[in-house]
């Protein structure tokens, strides 16, 4: 464990949703529990009061471009702060600001540490170069063993270089006996009437992330037996106009208008995934990790998932859900039929298989451990060679 009196500076282009800002938050919160003092380079979002919640410090940089000009002058930003505020590591989360990152931590030779939250796409010479500075950390998070495996491949970096460091889910928030049963109708009723099962698709909306695919496969499905059922699609567009447009074509198309919502941005997904029956997270890319289908099995939720990635690793076939191949629309509309087929009994089998399952192996406490001991193994090696 790392002693009291480290600052850490994380990088990281925005603070509003997902996996790699989360995670973000959980480690400054781990830090700044353990007396030490955590740093975030950012331009910031919706995340921004719960960092300041957690005692964590906002340095708020334009490091979402990608021009070599604004790489160049985040930077000498990056080196100011790291002499300024005694930096011992810089911990990057993403391509543009790791290269601002990177270059000041070894400007100001400072330990730097990366997290590959992604399989980064593109054949090129200059994307693999781009995409490298992931793979020159002291020390290479990855944030499953798919990752690692893409990393070692594509990089050549050697096992003794590479942790792996699956995501966790916090346990205290994401527990379903802790939701109030007058909370957790209000948020189904937003939905779905009361008789009617919810099942939900989370995430952004974009075409990797299978909204359409799902909407195909409820197209191939009789409509009695859709009928007692019903499906949001939760999550921003973030300017996707022209997705947004074509999956409410979709959705007329295959006359699911009562069937299919595009519900918009959640904010309390613990209160969802207990109000909701089912959970889908059919990613037409590989998921790095997959935190929803995670979250959704520790709040007790059955989920169908793409057979690829790292929800390969977090969801267990017919056990906790399903896995379907990417892209399938039949293979996804058999689960779904599996799924409203289920007996009851069954249904509580897999609701029980599934909590078990996530909150045995996967938790923000296991993750925050251990990347708090990536923080002291880096710093003790560079003493070493210092030495």
């Amino acid at each position: 464990m790392v002693k009291p009196g480290l600052t850490v500076l994380q990088v990281i282009p925005e603070l509003d949703a997902g996996g790699a800002e989360r995670t973000t938050l959980e480690i400054a919160e781990a830090l700044t529990r353990t007396g030490n003092r955590a740093l975030v380079v950012s331009e910031g979002g919706r995340m921004e009061a719960e960092l300041e919640s957690l005692h964590g410090e906002l340095f708020r940089l334009p490091v979402k471009s990608k021009s070599i000009f604004t790489i160049k002058k985040n930077q000498k930003a990056i080196e100011k702060i790291i002499r300024e505020y005694g930096v011992d590591i810089v911990h990057a989360r993403s391509r543009a600001p790791a290269w601002s990152a990177y270059w000041a931590a070894r400007a100001t030779g400072t330990a730097f540490v990366t997290t590959y939250h992604g399989a980064y796409g593109g054949k090129s010479a200059i994307k693999k170069w781009y995409n490298s500075v992931m793979a020159r950390g002291d020390i290479v998070i990855a944030n499953s063993h798919y990752i690692a495996d893409h990393v070692k491949a594509v990089h050549g970096v050697p096992d003794e270089r590479i942790v792996t460091i699956q995501r966790g889910v916090d346990l205290h928030a994401f527990d379903a006996h802790k939701i109030d049963p007058a909370e957790r109708a209000a948020m189904r009723a937003q939905y779905t009437t009361p008789e009617k099962r919810l099942a939900i698709l989370p995430g952004r909306l974009t075409d990797w992330k299978g909204q359409g695919v799902l909407i195909e496969a409820l197209g191939r499905l009789p409509s009695d037996l859709l009928e007692s059922c019903h499906f949001a699609l939760i999550g921003d567009a973030q300017g996707r106009d022209g997705y947004v447009e074509d999956l409410k074509t979709a959705i007329d198309t295959y006359n699911l208008d009562e069937l299919v919502s595009l519900s918009g941005h959640c904010s309390n997904m613990p209160v969802l995934y207990s109000a909701c029956d089912l959970v889908l997270a059919p990613s037409k890319r590989p998921e790095a990790f997959g935190r929803v289908a995670v979250e959704a099995q520790a709040m007790g939720k059955p989920v169908i998932a793409s057979d690829h990635g790292g929800q390969r690793e977090t969801v267990k076939h017919k056990e906790t859900g399903w896995l379907v191949p990417p892209d399938d629309p039949d293979g996804l509309a058999q689960a779904i039929s599996e799924w409203l087929h289920m007996p009851v009994d069954d249904c509580v089998h897999m609701s029980i298989a599934a909590t078990d399952w996530a909150r045995n192996t996967f938790s923000t406490e296991l993750l925050q451990r251990k990347t708090l001991e990536v923080y002291s193994q880096v710093l003790k090696e560079r003493q070493e060679t210092l030495h």
